[in-house]
């Protein structure tokens, strides 16, 4: 599967929420637990130790013919693909793909990041199918007569079925992910800094293919994000005690000034990453965010930019020349204080999907606060944990002082107290909502606005 850069995931209607999907899938979750106890205690667990729930992480289920028809998939909302076996594909809401099949035990297969770390997490000694460093691998955690848990992870592939690899494709999936964790970040020159990822990053996808390279990029892009934000390695640390890994990441917010967006973009579609809707904060925060969604993998991207008013119905992702605004906003800020995410900054945030209520009791035990929830409603709940306060290099508060952007007070300030850096994001997301919340992601971006720390001219 290819994309062409710049082409569109429009929706072709506003994301609503998929309550009769959401029962079927709901409903075949309680039928396995009930017959599986081990499935049953490990779901308590993941929700006591980790916040996340089990239908959160679910990658697929397997189910009888006799229990799942072609009709009721359809009234649901899935698209059938297939007769035998025949697979239900939910487009416009977030759920398992069901995959149905004759004489199948019920079977729910939960997505981890390493189904090795899994078993090793769990102490299963049972095998695992599919090749060690491969983009699909899947093992049975505890099964019965009636019903199984299993554990799979994807590293780009589609399907059910294992993938074939060359040797050689293998050694050069690890080297390519050596690359992107250990590439260069920091350069003089910034648009020196984009042609030498652009460079790593073609080189994986002529070696592996766009979807593949994906994974492994943004495997690399957590790392480096999560070594400098103190609430990703208490969070982490939890998850991984199971065996997880940050298996239940929505999306990624990347933050670029404006000359540089149109770059940030263009690496985002070399990765396979297509272009689906965009939000405005408003003309008094006066910046805005291109959301890109990569079909393959699932994942999305928040791709934040300061703009005016009027740059709103034009194609901003891709344009190369956006003029400097006379004042920057939040996202122009916090690049020009550390720099672009795509390079030495990192993603501002990772958001994960949990239960939030057990999620915010969790960390608070740990000494891990949050702001105020930006989303609060039954289908979508929003709300960060308090920002990991960065370093500022000197020269960027010169740069910023002498171009009048901020005061002599906010130089001070930054460089005594350093900026406000990055988060991790407490997401719940009920009834297979799919979308965002327009007014609270609006709200929520101007919190986080340096401006909102410091005094800054205007």
């Amino acid at each position: 599967m290819s994309f062409a850069p710049g082409a569109l995931l429009e929706p072709v209607a506003p994301w609503v929420v998929q309550p009769e999907a959401d029962a079927l899938v709901q409903g075949l979750l309680q039928e396995a637990l009930a017959a599986l106890p081990e499935a049953a205690a490990f779901r308590t667990r993941l929700h006591a130790e980790t916040g996340i729930r089990l239908v959160d992480i679910l990658d697929h289920i397997v189910v009888p013919s006799s229990r799942v028809t072609r009709a009721l998939l359809e009234r649901t909302g899935f698209t059938v693909r297939g007769n035998s076996p025949m697979i239900g594909v939910h487009e416009r809401g977030i759920f398992p793909d069901l995959v149905v099949r004759d004489q199948a035990r019920l079977t729910l297969a939960m997505q981890v990041e390493s189904v090795a770390d899994f078993c090793a997490a769990q102490q299963l000694d049972v095998p695992i199918e599919g090749a060690p460093g491969g983009t699909y691998r899947h093992a049975i955690a505890w099964q019965n007569a009636q019903a199984v848990l299993s554990v799979v992870e994807r590293h780009g592939h589609v399907g059910f079925e294992l993938p074939v690899h060359e040797p050689a494709q293998l050694v050069a999936a690890q080297s390519h992910l050596e690359a992107f964790r250990r590439r260069r970040r920091h350069f003089a020159d910034t648009g020196a800094g984009f042609d030498a990822t652009e460079a790593l990053v073609r080189q994986a996808v002529e070696a592996l293919g766009p979807h593949w390279t994906c994974a492994l990029f943004l495997r690399a892009e957590r790392e480096y994000w999560e070594r400098r934000n103190h609430a990703a390695r208490v969070q982490k640390a939890r998850q991984d005690a199971l065996g997880l890994g940050w298996c239940n990441d929505d999306h990624h917010t990347y933050d670029a000034s404006r000359e540089w967006f149109h770059r940030t973009i263009g690496l985002l579609e070399l990765l396979g990453f297509r272009c689906r809707e965009r939000f405005y904060a408003g003309a008094e925060a006066g910046w805005g965010s291109q959301i890109l969604e990569q079909p393959v993998l699932g994942t999305v991207i928040f791709a934040d930019i300061d703009l005016a008013p009027n740059e709103l119905e034009g194609d901003f992702a891709h344009a190369p020349d956006m003029q400097p605004l006379s004042t920057m906003r939040r996202a122009g800020l916090w690049c020009a204080l550390h720099g672009e995410s795509m390079l030495e900054a990192g993603i501002n945030h990772l958001e994960c999907t949990y239960d939030q209520v057990a999620l915010r009791a969790q960390l608070q035990e740990a000494g891990v606060q949050m702001m105020a929830p930006f989303s609060n409603f039954p289908h979508l709940y929003q709300e960060l944990t308090e920002g990991e306060w960065w370093p500022v290099r000197p020269e960027r508060i010169d740069a910023l002082l002498a171009s009048g952007i901020i005061t002599e007070d906010a130089a001070r300030d930054f460089r005594e107290r350093g900026a406000i850096g990055s988060h991790l994001e407490n997401l719940e997301r009920n009834f297979g909502y799919k979308g965002f919340n327009q007014p609270g992601i609006s709200q929520v971006l101007r919190i986080i606005d340096p401006r909102e720390f410091v005094p800054v001219s205007e």
